[in-house]
């Protein structure tokens, strides 16, 4: 499922990268040919829906929650343990 994700998060990349090959193979070949319109036009489109696509995606993206300040107590490295609260011995106490 993890790789599917990945694929979908790259393909706005994949479509700019095809539409600037092709604008490029437009140009490479000159405007003598009549096709190189073809090659423009097909190329522009798909650099604009690529485009369209990475922002639908940022659109799109997982919402956040608020942040909430951490505590001071938070132990930033491993998991946050809730130490137990030291016990006072009776006897130590009263022999005072």
């Amino acid at each position: 499922m993890r790789a599917i994700s990945d694929i979908f998060e790259r393909l706005p990349q994949v479509w700019v990268l095809v539409g600037l090959l092709i604008i490029t193979t437009g140009l490479y070949l000159g405007f003598d040919y009549s096709i190189v319109f073809v090659y423009l036009g097909v190329g522009i489109l798909c650099f604009v829906y690529g485009i369209a696509l990475y922002v639908l995606l940022l659109l799109d993206g997982p919402k956040r929650s608020n942040t909430r300040p951490l505590s001071r107590d938070f132990i930033s490295i491993g998991n946050t343990v809730v130490m137990p609260t030291p016990q006072v011995d009776q006897d130590s106490t009263s022999s005072q």
